[in-house]
């Protein structure tokens, strides 16, 4: 017989958590509200996403910035533990897992938790198969929260050589002498970065014609400038054709426009994207939408074409994966599972990469607003224009603002710049909330700060920059 409840969520990752939250809020702790796990609580970001690599980026940053300054006259040998670093990263995971969900879960009032892996059956019912027993589990509505993983390319030899992915980068002990990656989206880059800088020699294969394919060219161009200068080997247009093994190296065959090359590195890192976790749901018995790429298809309201179906987080078919999105689209999906209504509304995301200099794209690129309306209004800025640039020696960037050339409105920033995650929340509301350049110019800045970049890229509609004083307006 069924266990039954008002709701049940299948997936413990930022999009299930934030659906749990709210419903017991909404609630008032009287719904009986189940959330079904299969691993580690938390998901994708805590335990091998954002906070293992944002934190391995930190210590990266901590060992270059001392011994790489950008001020002269300022410099200092740095003794590298990779053991311990990755062992501090380890600790943070947990730390997080433990307060942010592990705990959390057991004060939701109303909520259960219950391990195991589920799979809708065709009368609407969810089977959960734990290590010693299966249950059955009935609700009124459902969330799908399964999340994703990566995505593995079907490379001759890659599985029988062996690879690492962002999963389980994170359980390395000893740092190999050098290592590939394969795919330079926003993952290949950081973890990159990150591991050239704790000392591992890194190359990076993209089969696209820059790295950070989906951004901005003057974007591509400037982190593929400060990674050549890190010595990071960056190869564009090229394929990984095979891996083989000699004695303890990994032997990586690469096409490229000059012909064939051979590479031979310590280990590989595969970051070529990720896949959605829907096999085994069974969601296709129930008239559950699945895209090509097995992502599940929703409308604003994040419900999927079973009106008692929702989906949320990255298993839903869309164009980011971010946490803070998985975690809005859970809730929007709560209020529209309770009764309440709500939509997403995805304009002006800040999409960030956390490199060194910082990566901040929000809004259309110039390139998607000249195919939405036809045209647009560019202008760039180098941020070794600022004179925060020239304060802290780090002048390598560029801020790039897109205007609707017909009404004035800011519709895209597209920045590499020093802490630009920082002041990305401004550049997402300018356009959120369709700012004019105008607008912008009319807003106070900080000075010196990186974050003029916003003002300053837009006061080039109207004067250069040479004819101004350190600030204007």
């Amino acid at each position: 017989m069924a266990r039954e409840y008002d709701f049940v969520i299948i997936g413990g990752g930022a999009a299930g958590f934030a659906c749990a939250v709210k419903l017991s809020e909404l609630g008032k702790g009287r719904l009986r509200v189940a959330m079904v796990n299969d691993g580690k609580l938390g998901g994708t970001c805590v335990n091998v996403g954002c906070v293992p690599s944002k934190a391995l980026i930190e210590a990266a940053k901590a060992a270059y910035g001392t011994s790489w300054s950008k001020i002269p006259g300022i410099r200092k040998e740095v003794e590298i533990g990779f053991g311990d670093v990755m062992n501090w990263v380890r600790r943070i995971i947990a730390d997080l897992r433990r307060e942010k969900y592990e705990s959390l879960v057991e004060r939701l009032n109303g909520v259960e938790l219950i391990e195991g892996r589920a799979s809708f059956r065709k009368d609407g019912t969810v089977t959960v198969e734990a290590d010693d027993e299966v249950l059955l589990v009935k609700g009124r509505k459902y969330l799908v929260a399964t999340g994703s993983r990566p995505a593995i390319p079907p490379i001759e030899g890659l599985r029988e050589v062996g690879y690492m992915t962002s999963d389980d980068v994170w359980e390395m002990r000893e740092k190999p002498d050098s290592l590939m990656v394969i795919g330079a989206g926003a993952v290949g880059v950081e973890i990159g970065q990150a591991m050239n800088r704790l000392g591992v020699q890194v190359s990076m294969v993209e089969v696209l014609d820059r790295v950070l394919p989906g951004m901005e060219p003057e974007i591509s161009r400037v982190i593929t400038e400060v990674l050549g200068e890190e010595g990071i080997r960056v190869f564009t247009k090229t394929r990984v054709v095979r891996v083989t093994r000699k004695g303890e190296r990994k032997v990586v065959e690469l096409v490229t426009g000059e012909g064939r090359k051979v590479e031979e590195v310590d280990q590989i890192l595969v970051a070529t994207g990720r896949r959605p976790n829907t096999d085994g749901l069974n969601l296709e018995s129930l008239g559950v939408r699945i895209d090509r790429r097995g992502f599940v298809e929703t409308d604003s309201t994040m419900r999927t074409s079973n009106p008692q179906i929702y989906a949320a987080g990255d298993v839903v078919s869309k164009r980011w994966m971010l946490e803070t999105l998985a975690a809005r689209e859970g809730v929007v999906a709560a209020l529209n599972m309770y009764g309440e209504r709500a939509e997403m509304d995805y304009t002006g995301v800040p999409l960030v990469v956390f490199t060194e200099p910082q990566v901040a794209s929000i809004g259309l690129t110039e390139e998607e607003a000249v195919k939405e309306l036809g045209g647009c209004s560019c202008r760039t800025l180098d941020v070794s224009e600022l004179p925060k640039a020239r304060i802290t020696g780090q002048r390598a960037g560029i801020a790039k603002v897109v205007v609707d050339p017909s009404t004035g409105r800011v519709i895209g920033y597209h920045i590499v710049s020093p802490n630009a995650a920082e002041f990305a929340l401004a550049a997402s509301l300018f356009v959120r909330l369709g700012f004019t350049v105008e607008d912008v110019l009319w807003t106070h800045s900080v000075f010196p700060t990186f974050s003029e970049s916003l003002k300053l890229v837009a006061t080039k509609f109207i004067r250069a920059p040479e004819l101004m004083p350190c600030c204007m307006e």
